[in-house]
Formats: C-alpha cells, structure tokens, sequence
C-alpha cells in the first residue's frame, strides 16, 4: 500500500490508487455480466456491485466477493471498480438513466444519494436479519444512519490514529502515548520533540477528521444533533480549532504550509512522518503496510489523546443498495456476508483497511497479521473504536466541506484567528443546511 496524500478527500474517496479514468470490470467465478439485479425463481440473483479505489481495493474486493458466491452459489455478482475522482458523478449518472448499480459503497456523502432517493432505506431488511449493528460494529454501526433510517451497512471503518516515532520518543525520554494523554500532554512532548528547522513534533490537524476530532473531544459539535443546526461559532469548536492552530503559528510544533513546501512537493503530515521530519502524525489506517515494511524507521500506534471527553472521527464506507435494485433481498444478503466477519478478515488480510467488524479487529487476524514483520499495537484500533463519535453525513455534505475548504484557508495560513473565521463560516452554513424537520 503506498503513501498517499491525505488531504486529496481522503485516500481519494477514501482508497484511490491512482487508477486510470473508466470502470474496472471483474466478475465473480461464473457470473456473466452486465447483471441487473433480477432473480429467478430458484432464488438466484445477478448482481451488480459498484466501489472505488485501485488495485489493492479491486482484489480485496473480488476475493470477498468469491467467498459470497462460494456460498451462495445462487448469486452471481459484478464488481465495477470506478475511478475515486469519478465515482459519485458516475454513479449518480447510472442511477439518473435507470441503470443504477444493486449494491454501491458510500461514505461520507451517504445522505447525499439517500435526500435524491437514490438508495433505499434497509431498515427492514436489518430487522428481518436480526442485525444488531451497534453489537456487531460498534459506534459506527448507526454511522449511515439519517433521520432514524438506515441507509448502508458499515463496511470498512478505522478511527483516525496516532502514529509515532519510537527512536524519537526514545532519545527525549518520553513515554509512549496513550489514550490517556491530554492536549497538555501532547503540547509538551511536542515541544521536547521539535528541534528547529529539523524536526516538528506533530503533522497537524489542519484536515477536517483531524481538527473536528478535537471540537469532539472539547465538548463541542459541527452540526447540533438535537436541532440538526451548525454550530461552528460555539465557544467548544472555536477554542479547539484555535488550539489546532496554536500549534503552528504560536508554539511552533507543527510545520508551516511554506515549510513543507520545502521538504519536497506534494508533502504533507504522512509523507513528513514517513521522512523522519515529524514525530507524531494522526491520519488513518493506510500508511501501516507500507510503514511496517520500512526497516530504518522505529515506530508504533497509539489512540488519540482527549480533552473533556475521548473522541475520535472514523474514516469507512459502508453498502447500500441502490434505488433501481430489482432484487433487495437477494442484494442485502450479500450485504450481510460480505459484511460478516468470515469475509471482513479478507479486508485487513489484504492489507487494504480497517474492518468494520468488531469481532475482526479483535482477533488475531487484525492484531497480528500475517503480513506484519515486527511488533505494532494494532490494538490501538479496536480500542479507538469506543470513542468515535457520528459526524454529521448530512445532504449538503459537499457544500459543508467547500465551507470549511475555503472559510479556513486564511486560518490555516496563519492570517486569521480561529473566531472570526468560524463566525463567518456559521453565517454560511445557516444559509446551506436545512435542518431535519
């Protein structure tokens, strides 16, 4: 798995390996494509089955899907692997002409497809399966959920992690973090880990995951759950993203954007951690496989530290079922193999996630893997997984985050302070958001 740029809308859509513009078509052992998702009356089903990335995600994927079809000899099932960039417009354009896949993997912007009708609520189907998702994924198991429906089954889902540098610490005398440290805890080890001009404490957190996290942890919300309003201008997010700020232009443990300009193009928390530039990095899973095949660099996982409370966002993607499925039920048990702990092991066997299963991440397929050369505190998952909080997959999801892109670029840049940044950005949202009635 290669470093990739986080900041590019996670992982590219969350697992984008530079895949060339088209779709991708794989079928399962058997399967002829092109299905629709009929049935006949033998209960047999062809399905088609929509998700983005690149190759590691294309044979994570078909593997799973030769285990349902092993199975369930009955379903036969298409993969189309559709370019990051291109996924939702390519998608939303199926569905438009009436030739929507059965089953499609969403992420953040669920709400998007679910407030257009495009996926269908699952609700009964979660029912008549006796599906308890909190049980069987933990916290995120309602993370697709809007409006007291459930629009997708959580798929892939680890907590944003902290990585660090053990021959750092090491050399300073610092104990490894744990969830227990506090932001004053991790200010001051950041401090004794900077050495100026070389060396920076800490990536950053200047990427939504990473400084909402803190909002979270300070008490505060992006989106009020109760009343479905903003409420990025409380005084809980404005002192957290202010601290999130602090500590590039005020203490000087964060790289500037202009200095990491100069370490090199396109570099970025990940990219500085991997380079030995910075001692501690928060992102997500993507970076283990290719860290832990790197015998010059010493490092480990630990959970975030906390604030007023633990927390913690999660990065994931779940399957939904879109509107033009002729075959729910047929598409919903696949849904439910797939994500099952039997096939969620194939998913960090692979290399290419977090499961969402909780049963998997506590077993010895996740904590060791058979891939792993030396010791790492996988665990550091699992645990993590108890402090996510639900972020808010609103509809105007996109409209959001294009608030935040361009409200905070002075922010960021050291031009403004976190208050009236966050003032103006909540006029917006008001204007953007349309609470639930």
């Amino acid at each position: 798995m290669a470093l990739i740029q986080k900041e590019l809308s996670r992982r590219g859509f969350l697992a984008g390996f530079g895949v060339a513009a088209g779709v991708i078509t794989l079928t399962a052992c058997g399967t002829q494509s092109g299905g629709g998702g009929g049935g006949g009356s033998d209960g047999s089903a062809d399905l088609k089955m929509t998700v983005w990335g690149g190759e590691v995600d294309k044979k994570a994927y078909q593997d799973r899907i030769d285990l349902l079809v092993k199975k369930y000899p009955e379903l036969k099932v298409t993969l189309a692997l559709i370019p990051a960039a291109n996924y939702a417009q390519k998608v939303q354009t199926m569905i438009a002409g009436g030739n929507g896949p059965d089953i499609m993997e969403v992420a953040e912007n669920v709400n998007v497809y679910s407030s257009k009708s495009q996926i269908i609520p699952l609700d009964k189907y979660v029912s008549s399966a006796k599906l308890d998702l909190e049980a069987q994924f933990g916290p995120v198991g309602k993370a697709y959920s809007y409006q007291d429906k459930v629009y997708a089954i959580p798929d892939r889902s680890g907590a944003m992690i902290l990585y660090y540098n053990k021959t750092l610490f090491e050399a300073k005398g610092i104990a490894a973090p744990t969830a227990a440290w506090t932001w004053d805890d991790m200010l001051s080890a950041s401090k004794e880990l900077t050495v100026p001009g070389s060396v920076w404490g800490f990536g950053g957190t200047g990427w939504w995951p990473g400084w909402w996290s803190m909002v979270y942890q300070n008490g505060g919300a992006i989106i009020d759950p109760e009343t479905g309003k903003p409420t990025v201008d409380s005084d809980a997010v404005v002192e957290a993203l202010q601290w999130c700020g602090d500590l590039i232009f005020k203490h000087h443990v964060v790289p500037t954007t202009p200095q990491y300009a100069d370490m090199g193009p396109d570099m970025g928390g990940d990219q500085a951690f991997a380079a030995q530039s910075v001692a501690m990095n928060i992102t997500g899973f993507w970076n283990v496989g290719t860290l832990a095949a790197d015998p010059k660099l010493e490092w480990d996982l630990a959970p975030l530290w906390q604030q007023k409370k633990q927390a913690v966002a999660a990065f994931g993607s779940g399957l939904a079922i879109s509107r033009d499925c002729k075959n729910p039920d047929a598409a919903f048990k696949a849904i439910a193999f797939l994500t099952a702990a039997k096939a969620q092991a194939t998913i960090i066997e692979s290399k290419q996630d977090v499961p969402a299963s909780i049963e998997v991440q506590k077993s010895d397929t996740f904590l060791k893997p058979s891939w792993m050369t030396k010791p790492l505190n996988m665990a550091a998952f699992p645990e993590s997984s108890k402090f996510v909080f639900k972020s808010p997959f609103i509809p105007e999801w996109d409209e959001m985050q294009k608030a935040f892109t361009d409200g905070l670029a002075d922010f960021w840049l050291g031009k403004q302070q976190a208050a009236p940044a966050l003032k103006a950005i909540q006029t917006q949202l008001t204007s953007i958001i349309k609470p639930a009635a």
